[in-house]
């Protein structure tokens, strides 16, 4: 099958994965004279940081994600197919794809991350992860769904698991989400469901480390537990999940919870890439690059984002944090450097300069960490909303975004409460 893509006398750089890593670079080789080829699983860019909005019905999916194609509409020497990729063939330098091989020049793999459930099979079938657009819907229909079936429970053991959500992970994902859904059932749940008793419903946020958001400082994250515990959100800390049966979420050194809304932000690692040195994969399946992003025993196959382990700068020598802020970053000097190469200049090493990272626990509260520079509240709350405006894709994006803010802010409202999708019929309890 061939991917109908010309031959020219262009050097041809094949991008696969168009999530911040991906887009940074392509964007930044606009006049670079190359031709880019993106190919991507979806046809769109999505941003991540505000999945947890289309989960909890804050947000509608389109808002937080922008098509390939309109972003790189007028570029002539641009190209999108979507795809999935197969193995990577560096001695004839092709890419195998589900619709056929493409030939490049340099290959960039900006292909992120994908969740990982450590082993835990009964947890992968139960759970539904957030890496996704399409799993932040199915943890929209499910809680939804899991509230229309409580009203109609024969028993209240039935409907504490309906309306139980437990959260594993806490992290910057699993905190955003369990603070948005304690918002929700304070603000929405009781007016959509005045005969559902609330106090049926609880929030559990599990984490197996002793705070949660662990990559901040501990003064943060200890703000952070008072604030969601204030929401009514029940953080379970040191407590690791071993698996799940008959509705029930089971954890070491502690007891089952019963729920059917079982959500996983707990872990992460990338998809293995067929066809590259076995000397060039690592822990979690991260790909070893070297100064320049270039992979291992590959001079002309690169990896950025969060598939790069780089180990030789200075200041992290286990690798950078899976950001999306090194991403950009990596992205932009990849483009920077390719077009050094072109015009037979030295490639420049890649140095992150850590900008700071974000966090928010709902409305009124986020929590930012520039260095030094500490403090939360609703000032950290107003920096966190401007820069994630700030970084989606399309004017249209931006103002959707805001306005569904704003009305969600005054409003105490969530426009999006809708369920999407086939009827799922309630599965019964195994005995």
């Amino acid at each position: 099958m061939s991917m109908n893509i010309p031959e020219t006398d262009q050097k041809r750089i094949v991008v696969v994965g168009g999530g911040f890593a991906g887009i940074a670079l392509i964007r930044a080789l606009s006049r670079s004279g190359h031709q880019v080829v993106l190919i991507d699983k979806h046809n769109y860019h999505m941003f991540k940081p505000l999945l947890y909005q289309a989960a909890s019905s804050q947000l509608n999916a389109g808002d937080i994600a922008f098509p390939f194609r309109k972003a790189f509409r007028r570029r002539e020497d641009f190209y999108f197919r979507m795809a999935y990729i197969e193995s990577v063939d560096t001695e004839r330098k092709t890419l195998r794809t589900t619709i056929g091989e493409v030939r490049y020049d340099y290959l960039v793999l900006a292909t992120g991350c994908i969740p990982n459930f450590y082993g835990l099979d009964d947890v992968k079938k139960e759970a539904l992860a957030m890496s996704n657009l399409t799993d932040a819907l199915n943890i929209r229909n499910r809680i939804l769904r899991n509230f229309e079936l409580a009203v109609t429970a024969p028993s209240e053991e039935e409907r504490r698991a309906r309306l139980n959500i437990v959260i594993v992970g806490g992290g910057a994902s699993g905190v955003e989400i369990a603070g948005a859904l304690a918002e929700m059932k304070r603000y929405v749940m009781p007016r959509d469901y005045p005969r559902l008793d609330m106090s049926h419903m609880n929030i559990y946020l599990v984490e197996g480390q002793d705070r949660v958001l662990p990559a901040m400082s501990e003064k943060t994250s200890a703000e952070a537990l008072r604030i969601l515990e204030r929401k009514g959100v029940r953080v379970l800390l040191n407590r690791r999940m071993t698996g799940f049966e008959n509705r029930h979420a089971l954890f070491e050194g502690g007891e089952p919870i019963a729920t059917c809304n079982l959500i996983w932000t707990s872990g992460v690692k990338c998809s293995a890439v067929e066809g590259l040195p076995l000397a060039a994969r690592q822990k979690a399946g991260r790909l070893a690059v070297d100064a320049f992003n270039r992979v291992k025993d590959c001079p002309d196959v690169f990896a950025v984002g969060d598939l790069a382990l780089m180990q030789d700068d200075p200041a992290y020598p286990n690798g950078h944090p899976q950001l999306a802020r090194v991403a950009i970053s990596q992205g932009k000097r990849l483009a920077r450097n390719l077009q050094r190469i072109a015009e037979g200049k030295r490639p420049e090493a890649y140095r992150y300069r850590n900008r700071g990272v974000m966090a928010t626990v709902g409305r009124n509260h986020a929590f930012v960490e520039w260095g030094k520079l500490q403090f939360g509240g609703f000032v950290a709350w107003l920096a966190w909303s401007l820069v994630h405006i700030m970084f989606l894709l399309g004017i249209q994006g931006k103002i959707n975004v805001f306005w569904g803010w704003v009305w969600n802010y005054f409003g105490h409202d969530l426009p999006i409460r809708l369920i999407v999708g086939p009827y799922e019929q309630p599965r019964k309890e195994r005995s």
